[in-house]
């Protein structure tokens, strides 16, 4: 029987005739289609620095396919192994319960399929990964014509970390590691704002700073893809007297290195069916 013919963002595959585990990226989804714009972008940007890896980008919500149906696809179509990569930035309920609940739902019946779930990209212990800091330095440097200089100076005296927020106490604390982080990087200050779920708002951690004598406060967005939430965060943040907002991560090449470091490192989590 001829194997199931299937397409990704990145790549085409035809059965599995050996190589590399395929890879399967899951996003948390957005109405906004600008999201899932990004995640496939990112998706053909992985595929492009792996040559020979099939590279899939699935959704949780709002887009199709979710990771569920392209596990089966994948089973079906002779793959025995895949890898899983969150893509998210906190540890957070889509980490612990979500996914899982995917990966058995795919596992439980059909052809066998050993996945395994990596980290997610944001800190996967006490010190954020040097390519996520090397990102969001990027998209900072962006902002201004030419870049950031070399020293750093005169561009900014203060940070605000903006993600987009979560109730889960363990996973703002990983945020609040990746803003010292990016401070000390920087030399500067650097507060953690959030869209939602939890205080303090962009505006608001905006305007403490340069109440606390900051003149110049940028905003790096802790995004890995456009939508509301950074839409709304680049607004509050602009109306403060932010001086830039950084766009998301989307496809930067350090994300991509993330990515594959993801792919290549140890599994937080393994379901063989």
């Amino acid at each position: 029987m001829r194997a199931a013919r299937l397409t990704s963002p990145g790549t085409t595959v035809t059965g599995a005739a050996g190589g590399a585990d395929p890879v399967v990226l899951v996003a948390h989804g957005s109405r906004d289609p600008r999201a899932a714009d990004a995640t496939r972008a990112l998706a053909r940007a992985v595929s492009a620095a792996r040559p020979g890896t099939p590279v899939w980008a699935s959704w949780l919500d709002h887009t199709e396919p979710g990771p569920t149906e392209v596990l089966r696809q994948l089973a079906v179509a002779g793959h025995r192994r895949a890898v899983l990569v969150p893509l998210l930035l906190t540890a957070a309920y889509h980490h612990r319960v979500d996914i899982p609940a995917a990966v058995a739902a795919a596992t439980g019946s059909g052809p066998p399929l050993a996945v395994r779930v990596t980290d997610v990209l944001g800190p996967a212990d006490d010190t954020p990964d040097p390519a996520l800091l090397a990102g969001l330095g990027r998209r900072l440097g962006e902002t201004w014509p030419g870049g950031l200089d070399a020293s750093r100076r005169g561009r900014f005296d203060a940070l605000v970390l903006a993600a987009a927020g979560t109730r889960d106490a363990r996973a703002r604390r990983s945020v609040g590691r990746v803003a010292d982080a990016l401070g000390a990087e920087f030399g500067v200050p650097c507060r953690v704002a959030y869209a939602s779920a939890a205080p303090p708002a962009a505006g608001v951690a905006v305007s403490r700073l340069r109440a606390s004598g900051a003149r110049r406060v940028a905003v790096s967005a802790y995004f890995l893809a456009p939508g509301l939430f950074h839409d709304a965060v680049a607004e509050a943040a602009g109306a403060a007297g932010a001086v830039a907002v950084a766009a998301p991560l989307t496809d930067a090449p350090e994300l991509v290195e993330l990515v594959l470091r993801r792919v290549d490192g140890r599994p937080v989590l393994a379901s063989t069916g």
